[in-house]
């Protein structure tokens, strides 16, 4: 007898009464059995599942029994359709278990003792757990697969895979990029790239969500601290570190704290500890990035609004997400042009670092190490882009993501939570609350719209959105839009008086805005702008790689889900409605900046040496 357990011939009742473990549950048709049990505070062990990611019912951990059926069942796949009596826990699933645990350990190699998940790999707890403490299959003595280490950000160790198939669901259902999937067969099965390629010569874009939802340690993080400790411990060096607001939102986690408690301070006190020479806020060139991408989103629309014949191409998409700029080279080239000049605030700062901070302090350039705090792996990639060197060397020489700096911390034997929160430094240490919220998807978006509404209209933000909060493109909702016309103009600011002399060509007008969470998310409005469609006539665009914007990136410690990405963001939220300053263009250290460096003002000549770039274009560079 086959049962049909798909949702299409759900009746239309409310709830069908289901018992687990003699507890009943109302449950709604079409529901999971895991779902119900974890409504009901009742835990079914798992590996395969991940909230993030359809089903799939790989690992079989979940298995369930169901009174009248001799088959075990999947909770995680199986939907309600009627009732049922189902039991979590007996002997018989209490074996059975074991026995899946022992047998994945039997074919994970490698020590765990060295592993970069030690303390926190999911197959480590359930064996824990499941008191298997010792292996009766046996392990691997040898390895069967070589490491994968070509990508800059991200190493393959498939010997420590256990083929839960969550790092193919990642990369396909999730991010819609599906380089990743099942090759081989039987003993020789293993997850590979396109041919076996290695990820360097693949179509990976470095987003780094397969590793966020990988639950061992088969995928991990390209490991940079000891070239930063050797760097610090060079006396002829001068090591400085930019800190963005995703780690600084999460690196608390890394030591036990629940997600959503930020520690700025505290993590700024680490890292002068550790030995960095100063701290910055990468904020401050986030609003510095505001700025210039604000500016050349109205260039493009005066050219575009009053029919100049050099226009560039609306909608202007933001270029701040590497794993973005490298999906559009590769994917829909043809629209390069659309993209923002504008480098991303890391690379702003790294340019700046070597030029106008060595100039202020009578430093070598050579002499510093410029690291940056990223919660992003495709952050890594993007430092070793062959234009990223408008400084006359590389600007950016190290990236740590969010789970090396805390292991570089606890090495300094420092408890991040316990020390006394401190300041960033100067100059470079002031950025306001929208350099806070690029680290949400929205955030930047927000940030742009802030500072534009002020400089056309020339009234505050909080005139057309309460507190300046602009909530309609906040959320993790896959595509916001927005609609805003320009009733009124103000004169042109000084900062802009060099390339405007009004802003009468914009009055009327009605700006079309969206925000993209997500790059599966970001395929589906670039496929509409090929076939003609709406989000053609609209522009300005927003697009994060990673769900949840940078707070959810690769870097970033796990788990992650929907939750915890949630209470990363409040916390970015909160830290922006306490700031003294919460407009880009406001920031003293913005204006202080074009006054003694950026004369010629933003997108004047020396910006687009030092801030902003071109994209390539199958080996050519695109203005």
């Amino acid at each position: 007898m086959t049962r049909d357990n798909s949702t299409d011939q759900i009746p239309n009742a409310a709830t069908v009464p289901v018992t687990i473990d003699g507890v009943p549950v109302a449950a709604t048709p079409g529901q999971t059995l895991l779902d119900l049990a974890e409504a009901a505070h009742i835990a079914i062990p798992t590996l395969c599942h991940h909230p993030d990611l359809p089903e799939a019912g790989n690992c079989r951990l979940c298995v369930v029994e169901i009174e009248g059926e001799r088959a075990l069942h999947p909770a995680c796949a199986y939907r309600v359709t009627g009732p049922l009596s189902v039991r979590t826990r007996s002997p018989r699933l209490r074996r059975i278990r074991r026995d899946i645990i022992d047998l994945l350990l039997s074919e994970h190699a490698g020590d765990c003792a060295t592993c970069s998940r030690n303390g926190h790999c999911e197959l480590q707890t359930l064996a824990a757990e499941h008191g298997l403490d010792h292996s009766r299959f046996g392990r691997p003595t040898t390895s069967r697969w070589p490491i994968d280490q070509s990508s800059p950000a991200i190493i393959r160790d498939m010997d420590k895979c256990v083929l839960c198939g969550r790092c193919v669901r990642a990369c396909g259902d999730l991010q819609d990029i599906g380089i990743l999937s099942v090759i081989n067969r039987g003993d020789d099965s293993k997850i590979g790239a396109f041919m076996d390629l290695p990820l360097a010569h693949d179509l990976c874009i470095h987003c780094g969500q397969c590793l966020t939802h990988c639950p061992t340690g088969a995928l991990s993080v390209r490991d940079f601290t000891d070239d930063v400790w050797a760097e610090i411990d060079d006396p002829n060096k001068h090591v400085i570190i930019q800190t963005a607001p995703a780690p600084r939102a999460a690196i608390g986690e890394c030591f036990g704290l629940a997600p959503g408690r930020a520690l700025t301070g505290e993590l700024n006190t680490a890292l002068r500890q550790i030995g960095f020479s100063r701290v910055f806020d990468t904020n401050f060139t986030a609003d510095l990035t505001v700025v210039e991408e604000g500016t050349e989103l109205l260039l493009r629309l005066k050219g575009a609004l009053t029919g100049a014949p050099d226009a560039k191409p609306l909608p202007q998409l933001s270029s701040c997400c590497p794993g973005w700029v490298t999906f559009i080279e590769q994917t829909y080239p043809q629209r390069l042009a659309h993209m923002s000049s504008a480098k991303s605030p890391q690379q702003m700062f790294g340019a700046l670092m070597k030029t106008a901070y060595a100039d202020w302090n009578g430093l070598e350039r050579e002499s510093i190490v410029s690291v940056s705090l990223m919660p992003c792996t495709a952050k890594k990639f993007e430092r070793n882009r062959p234009e990223m060197q408008d400084s006359g060397d590389r600007d950016i020489d190290f990236v740590l993501s969010t789970v090396e700096a805390a292991k570089m911390i606890r090495q300094a034997g420092l408890a991040l939570p316990d020390l006394p929160p401190s300041g960033f430094d100067d100059p470079f240490g002031g950025g306001s609350g929208s350099g806070v919220i690029f680290g949400a998807t929205g955030g930047v978006m927000e940030s742009a719209l802030r500072t534009v509404l002020e400089l056309v209209t020339g009234q505050p933000a909080e005139a057309f959105f309460e507190n300046a909060d602009i909530t309609p493109i906040r959320g993790f909702e896959g595509v916001r839009s927005l609609n805003l016309t320009v009733d009124t103009v103000g004169p042109v600011p000084d900062l802009l008086q060099p390339l405007f002399d009004d802003f009468d060509w914009l009055k009327g007008a009605t700006l079309k805005l969206a925000v993209c969470n997500g790059i599966a998310n970001a395929r589906k409005v670039m496929d509409d702008i090929e076939a003609g469609g709406p989000f053609a006539d609209y522009h300005f665009i927003e697009v994060m790689t990673c769900p949840g914007g940078c707070l959810g990136g690769g870097g970033q410690p796990v788990p992650v889900d929907d939750t915890v990405r949630a209470a990363r963001a409040q916390a970015i939220y909160a830290q922006d409605s306490r700031a003294q300053v919460r407009k880009a263009h406001a920031n003293p250290v913005v204006q202080d900046l074009y006054r003694r460096f950026l004369t010629d003002g933003p997108c004047g000549p020396l910006s687009h040496r030092l801030l902003h770039t071109r994209y390539q274009r199958r080996g050519k560079y695109i203005s």
